[in-house]
């Protein structure tokens, strides 16, 4: 998985796009590389953010766009949106990191099979009425992508807080170690 994007292609504007989203993807997921359930679900910082927590966000953030971007996502009210926002950052017994990666990297792939199947970037999709949002706003495929691009690379800055507060590993360590250095 690569942390740093090469532009093999300067006309594949979608591929440079998808490429750069996965490589964010890859900081999360190697944030939580050889850690225990109970180490993921820690908060060792003034934060209420876990490695865990983290990652179930992302995902879940990652699936909502690309619904709201088919335009299958369920109309739900501000307070719900509120409730599924909070709870989004809590994993259920239920739940396990190699479960939440498995259903990433599902996940990454219908994301990347819808996007490569747009016939534009410039397509664009209304975003739901929600206080954070303009009223009738509507944004592009293309936005789509840079905004899930900024989502997952601010939570991968806070996933390397967390894991170097943790056991001292930090992103570089554990680039290493994915690559079998």
């Amino acid at each position: 998985m690569p942390t740093h994007v090469i532009e093999n292609d300067p006309a594949d504007e979608r591929g440079t796009l998808l490429a750069f989203l996965d490589a964010q993807r890859g900081g999360l997921r190697r944030s939580v590389l050889g850690l225990t359930e109970e180490q993921a679900a820690l908060k060792p910082s003034a934060s209420t953010l876990s490695l865990g927590g983290l990652l179930k966000h992302a995902i879940g953030a990652e699936r909502s766009w690309l619904a709201m971007a088919r335009g299958t996502a369920p109309e739900i009210s501000h307070e719900e949106a509120m409730k599924q926002f909070e709870s989004g950052f809590v994993l259920t017994d239920d739940e396990s990191l190699a479960g939440l990666l498995a259903t990433w990297e599902e996940l990454a792939v219908e994301t990347e099979r819808f996007i490569r199947a747009l016939p534009t970037l410039e397509r664009t999709f209304p975003l739901p009425a929600a206080p954070w949002f303009p009223k009738d706003a509507s944004v592009s495929m293309r936005w789509l992508l840079l905004h899930l691009i900024e989502e997952l690379a601010r939570h991968a800055g806070h996933a390397d807080v967390i894991r170097e507060s943790l056991d001292g590993r930090t992103a570089f360590e554990l680039v290493a170690e994915e690559r079998g250095d």
